[in-house]
């Protein structure tokens, strides 16, 4: 009778192993329990916008002259999206590749922190809006500004992140290379650098919006050409043009949800093994 038992319950718990295994190939876009609340979601809060600009036509638009706005105009919206594209992306792979490389040099030489990082906390608990007509002086009324704002709000974050992953090595591999006289090289290219990326890739989900972010900020206080959808934001929103202003600020959070998709995406194709380990402890 216990041998009949033991018997049934290895055959349920494969059955359970089984469907698992089925559900976990269906890819989670197809699967009811992931877009279905969100999309509940949206809709309430869609129809909510809907009645409040109803009842508050002078303090918000309705999603229906939104939409009017972006398909009358589609030139202006796309010219001003492509400026704050290149403002995100050359600011924030300027600041990313700053902020990572600097990580490498504290990881690897501490006195190096000690003596700069003070510096960095001043430089990133200034304010951004008061550096910004400063760096118009120093640089000009073009793009640099722009650019070093968006590079200097994702600086931060990708610094921490980068510094905390380049020093979470596990001491018994960190041993195995010290007994095999690893140079400094090997050890940074075959442990530390492939170690770092879940904390790299952290510290890109936070840099990324942040990039959206400052290049609007950017747009708003730095003096100059004046393009790009957070300056379509300033001047409409002077116009008390209300239906240009927030489809300008719904393409910035378009902006910023099509980078963190595209993010998720190659940290999947990178971190592959860093999901199948979460996968098999749960």
């Amino acid at each position: 009778m216990s041998e009949l038992t033991v018997q049934d319950s290895t055959a349920a718990f494969a059955a359970v192993r089984g469907e698992r295994g089925r559900r976990s190939r269906v890819p989670a876009w197809l699967r009811w329990g992931t877009w279905v609340p969100t999309l509940i979601t949206f809709v309430i809060a869609a129809a909510l916008w809907q009645l409040l600009a109803i009842a508050n036509p002078y303090v918000i638009p309705t999603l229906d002259a939104i939409a009017l706005s972006l398909i009358q105009n589609p030139e202006m919206y796309w010219s001003n999206s492509l400026t704050t594209l290149l403002e995100v992306v050359v600011g924030a792979a300027t600041g990313i590749l700053a902020g990572f490389l600097l990580a490498v040099i504290m990881s690897e030489f501490q006195i190096i922190e000690r003596a700069v990082m003070p510096l960095v906390v001043i430089v990133m608990v200034t304010p951004i809006v008061a550096i910004a007509p400063a760096l118009v002086v120093a640089f000009g009324f073009g793009m640099v500004p722009k650019f070093i704002v968006t590079g200097l709000v994702v600086f931060f974050p990708m610094l921490v992140n980068s510094l905390a992953g380049l020093r979470d090595v596990d001491q018994r591999a960190l041993d195995v290379f010290k007994t095999l006289h690893a140079s400094r090289w090997e050890t940074f290219r075959e442990l530390r650098f492939p170690g770092s990326m879940p904390y790299v890739f952290a510290g890109l989900r936070i840099a990324l919006p942040l990039a959206v972010v400052g290049a609007a900020v950017a747009e708003f206080v730095a003096a100059g050409q004046q393009a790009g959808l957070g300056s379509l934001v300033t001047t409409s929103a002077a116009q008390a043009n209300l239906p240009v202003t927030w489809a300008s600020i719904a393409l910035l959070c378009l902006l910023g949800v099509l980078l963190i998709a595209v993010l998720a995406l190659v940290r999947k194709r990178v971190l592959w093994w860093s999901d199948d380990q979460i996968t098999a402890r749960g």
